[in-house]
């Protein structure tokens, strides 16, 4: 996109007008959706041009603008009173200090009126405020307002697959799945087992682990008493039964105490998630604590005997099932790390692989962008549904989607859950969403898929996963060190600074689009690429670190 490594910006006043405009080497104009917050896109039909970033903050440059209808622009760097910036030929003279990330006026706002970012109304000025001053929480005020939906009015087909498709090394399950990783799994039943599948898990060291077996991973959580019957028990059962049958699990462990609400015969028998290598215990029928991690530390090696006969193979690409989420969000997710990872998600759309986008809560004020790209009527319905089946979930608390962001979101200079949102969903690129599902529900369509889970980072993660993501990107604007216990999480970070300050965590910095040596194209190649490398055995760092964070969604009351 980007002529000598400098990242390019949209700029509407030097768009060319024509139905396709040509930026850099790539032809735009024709794509189904356009790339909200995509700094060379199409949004709501207006085509822009370009600014150059360049690496030392000028005039020109130390501002962002994402659309021409936008009454503020994101500062690049931190500007100062007095200091002057340039957007869109106009010359702005600040007024007040306004941190990296964060919006400054452009032009005079009256009481009462909509500030807009991202072309999108993002709330409504708490008081009038002239051009140059810092707009955030302290003058911009939420309002949760109507959306007009368009919804779509036929049936969009799945992409042809292309000719040359990508591979990876993965093992290929008798599902037709392929994992990216290897494990035992030993997953508690409830929390009166917790303590044991760690310590089944912690009896393995590296030595004692076969070839081509990545580990033993334990999955212990508080849930699964004390809780009531009904939605609850069936959605941790769900979520456990997709984590017993993962893709990256060659064998699994189902234990529990023996006398709580989510018994282990659930996950047994006939119902049994997966058909091979599954084996239950209870410490009430095992001799206790010892006794049951002496047990299970015996069928352990008799599955990883027959597990080390397991090889990578070369397998398809479109059997990657990628999870999309965000955590620590700043203001420059929506310009960088998401965007990137958008071109990612649509170039797995193009040869048939998913990539599921989470967080229902930060779906909220975008829900218009994403309805008119469903499939079909059917897929957008049962889309809203989720929306307004979390709404009432919320109002059972009197909390409201802008409890969302928290404060570090507002000190990275995300001023309330509409411009959170906006700049979360472009995670999912521009292709269409082919599907919605619900919590830790096995995903099945390739392309874009929803999945209905919180903003909670951890239980977020853990719905992906057992809905069968076998690899998951993640981007973080203020820093995030999380992983799962079986699953790669590719770490993504929105500026340069976070990254350097957590270089030990981040596999990816995106941060080079907003400093102008890189675009967005090229970050969003260097994440598929890593996907395919991580699908393929390369550890991220959350798993050399060794994050193995797993929070089931509790939705019920505690008994």
């Amino acid at each position: 996109m980007a002529d000598g490594g400098i990242a390019r910006f949209v700029r509407a006043e030097e768009a060319t007008g024509g139905e396709e405009q040509k930026i850099g080497n790539r032809k735009r104009g024709h794509e189904p959706h356009a790339r909200l917050g995509h700094p060379s896109s199409i949004i709501s039909g207006f085509t822009m041009g370009l600014l150059d970033i360049a690496k030392l903050p000028t005039a020109e440059n130390s501002a962002i603008r994402l659309h021409e209808t936008d009454n503020v622009a994101i500062a690049r760097v931190p500007l100062s009173p007095g200091a002057t910036i340039v957007v869109a030929g106009t010359s702005v003279m600040v007024l007040d200090s306004v941190p990296a990330g964060h919006k400054v006026c452009l032009k005079a706002i009256g009481a009462g009126e909509s500030v807009r970012r991202y072309g999108q109304a993002i709330g409504k000025t708490r008081m009038a405020i002239q051009p140059g001053q810092h707009i955030h929480v302290h003058n911009l005020a939420f309002e949760d307002h109507e959306l007009d939906l368009e919804f779509p009015t036929g049936e969009i087909a799945y992409p042809a697959l292309p000719a040359n498709m990508p591979t990876f090394e993965g093992f290929l399950r008798e599902d037709g799945r392929a994992g990216t990783r290897n494990y035992v799994a030993v997953v508690a039943a409830s929390n009166c087992a917790a303590y044991t599948v760690d310590w089944i898990a912690e009896s393995f060291d590296a030595a004692s682990i076969l070839p081509n077996v990545d580990g033993v991973v334990a999955f212990p959580h508080g849930e699964g008493c004390g809780m009531a019957i009904g939605p609850d028990t069936v959605q941790l059962q769900r979520t456990l039964a997709g984590v017993l049958n993962h893709p990256n699990i060659g064998a699994a462990l189902i234990i529990g105490l023996g006398c709580e609400v989510n018994q282990i015969d659930h996950y047994l028998g006939p119902n049994a998630p997966r058909s091979k290598r599954l084996h239950g215990l209870t410490l009430q029928s095992s001799g206790g604590t010892r006794g049951t991690v002496e047990a299970a530390r015996t069928r352990i090696k008799q599955f990883m005997e027959e597990m080390t006969e397991q090889k990578r193979v070369t397998v398809p690409a479109s059997k990657i099932q990628l999870g999309l989420n965000c955590g620590g969000s700043d203001s420059f997710s929506g310009i960088s790390a998401n965007p990137a990872l958008g071109v990612c998600s649509d170039m797995l759309a193009a040869i048939g692989a998913s990539a599921v986008l989470a967080e229902t809560t930060e779906c909220f004020g975008a829900e218009h962008l994403l309805v008119k790209r469903a499939r079909n009527r059917q897929v957008a319905e049962k889309f809203l549904g989720f929306i307004e089946g979390y709404k009432k979930y919320l109002r059972q608390f009197g909390g409201s989607f802008d409890d969302n962001p928290s404060p570090g979101n507002k000190e990275g200079g995300l001023s309330n859950i509409l411009e959170k949102s906006l700049g979360a969903a472009v995670k999912a690129g521009t292709s269409s969403m082919m599907d919605a599902v619900d919590y830790a529900e096995t995903v099945k369509s390739p392309g874009f898929v929803f999945m209905n889970t919180p903003g909670y980072d951890p239980a977020s993660l853990t719905g992906l996963a057992a809905g069968g993501c076998n690899l998951i990107a993640f981007t973080t604007g203020r820093g995030s060190a999380i992983g799962f216990p079986n699953v790669p999480v590719i770490k993504i970070a929105t500026n340069s600074n976070t990254y350097k300050r957590m270089v030990d965590n981040m596999d990816v910095n995106a941060g080079r689009i907003v400093d102008g040596d890189a675009s967005v194209e090229q970050v969003g190649k260097e994440i598929f690429d890593l996907c395919l490398r991580a699908a393929s055995g390369e550890k991220t760092k959350a798993e050399v670190l060794g994050h193995k964070e797993f929070v089931p969604w509790r939705i019920g009351p505690v008994l």
